[in-house]
């Protein structure tokens, strides 16, 4: 009974909470949801564990899934309460502390960069050593449990950020995923003259004796795929999104034939 009581009393003092905050309005856009970077964090987490039942722990668990930092508006340092003068991420500017997860971040976001399909890849590679030394386990063992969880919480979206953007096919695809539009990636190309020439290309490299004409027949496949994701670029750019997902399905396929013909190296 007494944890019942303290169930019902928590989610009383979240109405409360809710109707108090425009912040946590439950009317969140389909992008947001449709993103796994969205994810949500307490931004007290110390302050919100009622106690370890299983009634709390499934009360805190939707918490942490629908709402996200109670103080995100204000851009302010958990740490220091300094104003940033954008929006906090990864770190506090002043204090070097490191931030809740933040639900308007982006992938391109967390990069610096502008969201567009054309990236600089050096750009890239950069910021992600520097992110990584400020969130490895190993750089963070002697800050305080709190900042080491926002760590924790921070390294997953930034592995996976990292991941989508270094590739054109994962990046275009994410691109679209940001405007709403989904993209199958198993559907079958019914164009019988990519459907032949694919089959001519994985004939070939089945072929293949020897490493130089692999290598061949990757060059081809490669100029391929540029030819592709030059037409995603410039669809994507004009918001024609059904040209772009059919550029993405033919990324699709020259892009398996590539991995093929690497792991054959």
């Amino acid at each position: 009974m007494q944890k019942r009581n303290l169930c019902v009393a928590a989610t009383k003092i979240l109405s409360r909470k809710l109707h108090s905050s425009s912040l946590l309005s439950t009317n969140m856009g389909p992008k947001l949801q449709s993103s796994r970077i969205f994810s949500c964090s307490l931004y007290h987490a110390g302050e919100s564990r009622v106690s370890k039942s299983s009634c709390d722990n499934i009360f805190l668990a939707h918490y942490r899934k629908s709402f996200c930092s109670l103080d995100e508006n204000t851009g302010r340092c958990w740490n220091c309460g300094v104003v940033a003068v954008s929006k906090p991420f990864l770190s506090c500017d002043s204090c070097k502390s490191v931030q809740p997860v933040h639900t308007s971040v982006d992938y391109f976001h967390i990069f610096g960069l502008e969201k567009a399909f054309e990236i600089e890849d050096t750009n890239l590679e950069k910021t992600y050593k520097d992110w990584q030394k400020k969130l490895h386990p190993d750089l963070v063992h002697m800050k305080s449990e709190k900042e080491k969880e926002f760590a924790a919480e921070q390294s997953s979206p930034v592995i996976d950020a990292y991941r989508t953007l270094r590739k054109p096919l994962s990046r275009a695809i994410y691109l679209l995923g940001l405007e709403g539009v989904h993209v199958d990636e198993e559907r079958t190309v019914l164009d019988p003259e990519l459907l032949a020439e694919i089959l001519d290309i994985r004939e070939a490299v089945d072929e293949a004796s020897n490493s130089q004409s692999l290598k061949q027949i990757q060059g081809q496949v490669q100029e391929k795929l540029e030819i592709w994701s030059n037409s995603f670029g410039s669809a994507f750019d004009k918001k024609k999104f059904e040209d772009a997902v059919t550029s993405i399905q033919r990324m699709t396929s020259y892009d398996r034939i590539n991995e093929d013909i690497v792991k054959k190296l």
